[in-house]
Order: structure tokens, then C-alpha cells, then sequence
């Protein structure tokens, strides 16, 4: 069957090694088609192997607007999208994080500040980032709960207005590594608002999700157990 001339300039993404536009097979899978079918039929090559894990990622522009809020809402959108691949998920999700620019720490503080519904799942990363040898720091409510559970907190962080270094200077003075803090709602008046601001100015990695702390946690173990390489999407594919 001859291809359309106008397809293949409008599509540029075409299914590996075999010149068939991936909107094509697409289209297939939609209305039933399997993937091993597609194959059979020559539309798609072999599967790949191997067991690698791909980590996408979205790139913000916070670098330009240093002032601005990196809590994530609809409202936002993405310049580009990099992808960490490797052997593990940890791997693969620090490469990401590399790649949109916000590197893993592998040693220093980690502060952080949850909300009480993220309480429970933040203990587990927090647990992490101890084993990993960070001192971890906390607001009064995060930090007593970790406290009651087991977890060393070595500071606790005032809220900021109350006496001592709240969290925003000590990010300021580079006494912060990694910030997690998981917001309960937007105002331009929280705390934790202050919080990441800050981060995005003085380019300290901030994760606004229990799920990016406990990803962050196993990168920095993997990081630390295996190291980070780079090898072409060619040797990932057997191509």
C-alpha cells in the first residue's frame, strides 16, 4: 500500500525502524488492534528488551520568573519534556530531575513541611532520606509527628514571624538541600508559599508531593548504590 506523501510530512514521528506513522498505529490500537498483531503485520518492530524504566519529565520556566509560586496548577504550561531512562526507577527519575534541571542532592539537610493528610507518607520518606545519612529538618507539626514515629529530626524550623531561622532564611544561607513541602491549599500569604519561592530563587530542588520525595529518596539511594551513566537510546533498544 503506498503511503500518503502529506501524511508523512505532517507526522513526523514514525514507528521504529519500520517508516509507519505512529498516528497509524495508533489508530489501530484504538479500534482493537494488539501490539504483537501490529507486529506480525510489520507495523511495529520487535519489543524491546532488556528491563530499562523511562521517567518523563515536564520543564517549567521558573528560572525566568524567580519570584514566582512553584506550586503546580492547571493553569501551567510546560516548555519541553526531557526523559531519564536507566535500569531502575530511582535511576531514571533522578536522571529526569537532572534533566529539567533540578539535580538530587546526595548529601546535606532536607527540610520539610507536610500537611496533615501527607503526614503518614512523608514519615516513609523522610526515614529514607535518614538512612542516606541527610539530617532532616521540620516545621513544629511535621517534625512531631516524625518524632513520635521514630524519625531523628535534628531542627526544628520556626514558622516564619515566630523567633528563630525560619525556613526561608536558612535557604537563603544554603543551610538547605532539598525542600518538600506539601501544601494544603494557595494563598499568597502561607508559609509555604515563602517556602517555594525561595527554593526556585537561590536553586535549592523543591517536591511538592509525597510521591517526588519518596521517587527523589530511592534516586538518591540508586544514585549512590550504581552511579549514573549515559548510553544512547540505540543500546537501550538493541538497535
Amino acid at each position: 500500500m503506498e503511503a500518503n506523501p502529506r501524511a508523512s510530512r505532517t507526522v513526523p514521528f514514525v514507528a521504529k525502524a519500520t517508516g509507519v506513522p505512529l498516528a497509524k498505529v495508533a489508530a489501530r490500537v484504538m479500534v482493537g488492534a494488539t501490539l504483537a498483531e501490529l507486529r506480525v503485520e510489520g507495523l511495529l518492530c520487535a519489543a524491546a528488551t532488556g528491563g530499562h524504566v523511562a521517567v518523563k519529565e515536564a520543564v517549567l520556566p521558573f528560572n525566568r520568573f524567580p519570584e514566582a509560586d512553584t506550586l503546580l496548577g492547571p493553569e501551567m504550561r510546560a516548555t519541553g519534556e526531557v526523559m531519564g531512562i536507566s535500569s531502575t526507577f530511582g535511576l531514571a527519575f533522578a536522571k529526569s530531575q537532572a534533566g529539567a534541571g533540578d539535580r538530587l542532592p546526595v548529601s546535606g539537610t532536607v527540610f520539610l513541611s507536610l500537611s496533615d493528610r501527607d503526614k503518614a507518607g512523608g514519615l516513609r520518606a523522610a526515614r529514607q532520606f535518614v538512612d542516606l545519612g541527610f539530617s532532616v529538618v521540620a516545621t513544629s507539626g511535621t517534625a512531631r509527628y516524625f518524632t513520635e514515629n521514630g524519625v531523628v529530626v535534628a531542627d526544628v524550623v520556626p514558622l516564619l514571624g515566630h523567633p528563630g531561622r525560619s525556613a526561608v532564611e536558612r535557604i537563603a544561607n544554603g543551610e538547605i538541600d532539598l525542600v518538600v513541602n506539601t501544601p494544603r491549599g494557595r494563598g499568597p500569604r502561607a508559609d509555604g508559599a515563602y517556602i517555594r519561592t525561595a527554593a526556585n530563587v537561590h536553586n535549592v530542588p523543591c517536591l511538592t508531593t509525597v510521591a517526588a520525595a519518596l521517587a527523589a529518596a530511592n534516586g538518591i539511594a540508586d544514585v549512590a548504590v550504581h552511579g549514573s551513566s549515559v548510553r544512547s537510546l540505540q543500546e537501550y533498544h538493541g538497535r
